[in-house]
């Protein structure tokens, strides 16, 4: 206990310092965030077999590199677009001369990593005010981590406390329908009182995205529990002492993250994400 303890205000400091630390300090935070949730994930998605870490680097090199390519280009999305084709031929060509049994798949976890982990942490980059960053509201980031915090920890407590039917049994046996529905409503009340501290979003958007932060959160936290149960093992990583790794800290909130920013699209017209 004591050493969860201390993981956890470790933890909670450097991500208040890579938040609250200015543009810089949050680029680096996700940096590193996505490095360590892409280096967790290939573990778990690719083969035990001769070469593995080398394909754990790549999946790494790719989930990182639209990450950092957004820092530097002014039109993603179209550069995106461009160079996609030809880096998933790239990896082809790396698999040429892996030797890997299951090179198709292989290429299909590196672009998992992709979509799952790098993508997610992009669409944060204009929820915090674009991705030049030059309107950074580390106020924002904050906010969607505590709705997403809230809803895990109240549903862990209402559940430990009152939960009585099983919401998932098959993938998370612990997780009850009373918990769930005791960390939603904590989390809109959360959302609410947020409309009144943090004036970056209209209470209705605090609203969606505490509906969000409680229905993907919740989702994102079973379908990484679904991966780990295929692989057999029971958390992500050991790089927290007591709380497992990165991934199990994240998977939540990384699901959420696109349904964050379509909420404020479709509550805001995308005027808060400019």
């Amino acid at each position: 206990m004591r050493q969860r303890v201390i993981t956890a205000i470790v933890f909670a400091a450097a991500m208040l310092g890579g938040i609250y630390g200015g543009k810089l300090t949050f680029q680096i935070l996700c940096i590193l965030i996505v490095a360590g949730c892409l280096w967790e994930l290939m573990k778990l998605l690719l083969p035990e077999e001769e070469g593995k870490m080398l394909r754990q680097v790549v999946g790494l090199a790719t989930g990182l590199l639209p990450l950092v390519a957004i820092s530097v280009m002014d039109d993603f999305g179209m550069t995106l677009i461009i160079f996609a084709p030809a880096l998933i031929s790239v990896l082809f060509i790396i698999e040429l001369f892996n030797s890997s049994k299951t090179p198709f798949a292989n290429v299909a976890s590196y672009l998992t990593g992709v979509f799952y982990v790098s993508i997610p942490f992009i669409l944060l980059q204009f929820i915090a005010g674009g991705h030049t960053l030059h309107d950074y509201s580390p106020h924002r980031v904050f906010g969607l981590l505590l709705l997403i915090w809230t809803n895990d920890t109240m549903a862990y407590f209402v559940g430990s406390q009152f939960g009585r039917r099983k919401l998932f049994e098959r993938i998370s046996p612990k997780k009850t329908w009373e918990g769930t529905i005791g960390g939603g409503i904590s989390t809109l009340l959360m959302a609410w009182g947020l409309s009144f501290l943090i004036k970056d979003f209209t209470p209705l958007q605090w609203l969606a995205l505490g509906a969000v932060a409680a229905v993907f959160g919740t989702f994102g936290d079973l379908v990484e529990s679904m991966l780990k149960r295929s692989d057999g093992v029971k958390d992500s990583g050991d790089l927290l002492p007591g709380h497992g790794g990165l991934l199990d800290r994240f998977d939540a909130f990384i699901f959420a993250l696109p349904f964050f920013w379509l909420a404020l699209m479709i509550f805001g017209g995308g005027e808060s994400l400019q």
